[in-house]
């Protein structure tokens, strides 16, 4: 691992959660680069590889998790149950996040975020692996959160975020003790929508968010799992359904719709590991 600066602003406990499925040749290449901190958990969704053990062999002391259903949601919210760190970094296991990019959100927090947003689109961001039909999909769904609820997110349904761990309860996710559906569908907030829940919930409970640039790097092995029409329509709907969902929590608890705190913040300088 790579040492982080253990300076007073460097202080708080670190916990990185990574949702992995047949992620093992992937994990191989990334859990080497991670710098060092507090907790890494590792949260397996059900693999047929060697995604475990590929995981304690490269990292022995890694904190591995089995998550209770299926998807990306569920597995995001098993491994937020076993954070013990004061910051949380959501971070894929397919080799497209760069875990350079970690002390940025760091000091992004540490300047007086709640949460620190990864993006694309905004400057000094990238991706080497979004496709045209992609990042069409991606500017209507987040033209569409943003006229709905007066926010200026430039990249809704990136993953790459961090946060202060205190804000978890805030975030209601689905019970990771629920039983899985009879139906067999998904809870809400169990599948890949899970991105567009945390950032619509995180909008309308008034916190203060900023985001930090982020260069998406191309998949190392093997191919996602994201479908980019299906998943599309998930998250229009689910974009729909908490602006509902935020407008009845404003009436019940008279909490004032965040617009100004994002994007509001003026970043730190991009810092190394």
């Amino acid at each position: 691992m790579n040492p982080i600066d253990r300076t007073p602003r460097s202080a708080p406990r670190i916990s990185i959660v990574i949702p992995a499925r047949n992620e093992a040749r992937n994990l191989e290449v990334i859990l080497p680069l991670l710098p060092d901190v507090h907790q890494v958990i590792l949260v397996d969704g059900n693999s047929v590889d060697d995604t475990i053990g590929a995981a304690e062999r490269v990292m022995p002391d890694i904190q591995v998790i089995r998550q209770t259903r299926t998807g990306k949601g569920n597995a995001l919210a098993c491994g937020f149950a076993a954070v013990t760190g004061d910051i949380v970094i959501m971070f894929d296991a397919d080799g497209s996040a760069d875990p350079e990019e970690i002390p940025v959100f760091v000091d992004a927090l540490l300047a007086g975020a709640d949460v620190a947003k990864g993006s694309r689109f905004c400057e000094g961001g990238g991706s080497e692996d979004i496709t045209p039909f992609r990042r069409l999909g991606n500017y209507g769904l987040n033209t569409l959160t943003n006229v709905l609820l007066g926010t200026r997110y430039t990249d809704l349904c990136y993953g790459y975020n961090a946060f202060w761990a205190h804000i978890m309860p805030s975030l209601e996710l689905p019970s990771i003790h629920l039983p899985r559906r009879e139906d067999g569908q998904m809870h809400w907030g169990d599948g890949f929508e899970i991105e567009t829940v945390l950032n619509i919930r995180i909008a309308t409970a008034n916190m203060n968010v900023v985001e930090v640039p982020s260069v998406e790097k191309l998949r190392i092995h093997g191919e996602s799992n994201l479908r980019a029409v299906s998943d599309g329509f998930r998250v229009l709907k689910t974009i729909l359904a908490e602006r509902s969902r935020g407008i009845r929590s404003r009436e019940a608890y008279a909490s004032p719709l965040l617009s100004e705190s994002i994007i509001g913040a003026e970043l730190p300088p991009r810092s190394t590991v």
